[in-house]
Parts: C-alpha cells; structure tokens; sequence
C-alpha cells in the first residue's frame, strides 16, 4: 500500500521500542451523517474507522452514530481509546446510581490514556449513556504491546488464545503485510531488523481489538479504531471466527487527498473520502527522533501524529 508520506505515522509514532496500527473498498460514497448512518444499519458488527486526529471525521460519526440509534438499534460501543484493563472500572461507573454534581463521562474520560483527544471522543460516551449502551474497553496497552514486540505472542496470549487466533502458527504472508505496513506508516525511517517485532505488536492489538468484540457479534457493536485496524484483509476481521465475518461490515474514513491507490482492493466494504484536517508533517518529528539509540527503546506515543490505516 503506497501511503502518503506525510501521514505516514500511525497512531502511535513508535521509536526504538514497538506497538503499531487502512483503505477501498468496493463502494465509496458521499460523506455525511445519513450517509453513514445508513452504511452503519447494513450489519450489526460495525468496525468504524478514523484518522485519529480529523474533527470533521469525529463530528459526522457521532451524528451517524446518534442517527443508528434514534432506529432502536442498541449496539455495544467498543473503543480503541480504552485499554482493555480499564473495563472493570468502565463498568463500576456505568452500575452506579445517578448523583448531583458527578459527570459520568468525566469519570469514563478518566479512564483513558490522556494522549488521546478525548474532546473527540466525548459525544460518544454521552451517547453511550444516554442509550444505556455497553462500552467496551478494546485496546491492547502500550506496555503489552512492548512485550509482544520483545517477547513474542506468548507473553500475551495463552496458548489457547494463540491457537484460536491464529497466531500460532502466524501466516508468513500476514506477518510481511504488516511489516511493509509498518515500513511505510514510519516513513521508511525504522532499522529493517525491527519491523518484525513492531508489526507482531499491530498483530496483536488486532487480534485484541477481535477478541474484545467476540461477545457481541450477535447483538451488536460498533469498533470505533483507526483504518488500519478495520481492514479486511489483515485486519480485525481476519481475527474473527470465519463463520461471523459476514456480519462485519468494514468502513473506512479517508481524505480526499489520499492518492487512489493507497486504498487496497477488498480492504474495505466502504470507503468515505472526507476533508482533509491541517496538520504539521508528522515524518518530520519521527525523522528528528530515528537517530536515537534502539537500547533506551524510547517510545514516542501521540494519537495526534497520525496514519491513516492506524
């Protein structure tokens, strides 16, 4: 997939250390809220893609979202933005009474990793409580992440899990997709002996972002996570069980200045192209921090610095 340089980086620019993070499909369609929406009613497992740092992109899926819900449909909400260790404490403050003065989703924001822009996120949660819907904390943490980078699938998964993910054995081909991935959403700027660790890390959060929606394929859930993570081919939905995915609809949100081929054929199912959001070049930061040595294994984490199949 040739990727636009400058944004190259996925979510979390990684230097030196690990954890990594879309685009095409057969339909692509106008960009607006009923549009969406209508996209989002096709399937009742909704994997919901972002570039991470587009307002535009976060507005118009909160009113899709809003639409979804105003038909009676009741989907889980899972998010990326949460680590999965945090859904005992998501669930603590969903179980609790209403009170004067407490803001529920203030206690939820709490909740997430800080580097998130969580004013973009906000919408969804209010939603969430407002239809009383299950949230669902989907992500792999950044220190998991690191491990599986350094240690291998094991030191995450059980062997049980690994077998059923199918992680053990790890397809080759799957293994050197997400390392070109990787390759280009860090701007060709990693030493080539570290691709492999760090696309095992996108592996596993993949195959985490799955494992966290399982119990909800029947009822229904909508994955709000980056591009990447939506993709078909090696995606979360490779990661589901095969007899479910035809419950999956994929969709992808891409600016218009993505070039036509950055978007692979059969990634997606749809494809909306949105405005583009200004932004520094984020190449250049992980160009000035390349240079550092690979034993301080310094990680450079923002979901500000974008790409946009993270």
């Amino acid at each position: 997939m040739r990727t636009s340089p400058r944004r190259g980086i996925f979510q979390g620019v990684l230097t030196l250390a690990a954890l990594a993070g879309c685009a095409t499909g057969a339909h692509e369609a106008h960009f607006s809220a009923d549009v969406l929406a209508a996209q989002m009613q096709r399937r009742p497992v909704v994997l919901l893609g972002e570039i991470h740092d587009n307002a535009e992109q976060h507005a118009v899926r909160a009113q899709a979202l809003a639409l979804l819900l105003r038909t009676g449909l009741r989907p889980a909400l899972a998010f990326e933005q949460f680590d999965r260790q945090v859904q005992p404490d998501i669930d603590r403050v969903l179980a609790q009474a209403p009170a004067a003065g407490v803001d529920p989703v203030g206690q939820l924001v709490a909740l997430g990793d800080p580097r998130w822009n969580w004013k973009r996120y906000r919408p969804f949660l209010e939603l969430a409580l407002q239809y009383r819907l299950p949230i669902v904390a989907a992500n792999l943490s950044r220190g998991d992440a690191m491990r599986v980078s350094k240690e291998g699938f094991g030191a995450v998964f059980d062997p049980a899990e690994q077998q059923r993910l199918g992680l053990d054995p790890l397809p080759s081909d799957l293994l050197l997709a997400q390392q070109q991935e990787v390759d280009q959403g860090h701007c060709h700027q990693m030493p080539e002996q570290m691709l492999p660790a760090l696309a095992r890390a996108q592996i596993a959060r993949d195959a985490t972002l799955a494992q966290a929606i399982l119990p909800y394929l029947q009822t229904g859930v909508v994955l709000l996570t980056g591009n990447g993570h939506v993709r078909r081919d090696i995606g979360v939905p490779h990661y589901l069980p095969a007899q479910e995915r035809q419950r999956v609809i994929s969709i992808a949100l891409v600016e218009h200045d993505e070039a036509e081929d950055s978007v692979p054929a059969g990634a997606y199912d749809a494809v909306f192209r949105t405005p583009v959001q200004q932004r520094a070049d984020p190449c250049q930061l992980l160009r000035r921090t390349a240079s550092l040595q690979s034993s301080a294994l310094v990680v450079i984490f923002s979901p500000l610095q974008i790409r946009a199949h993270s």
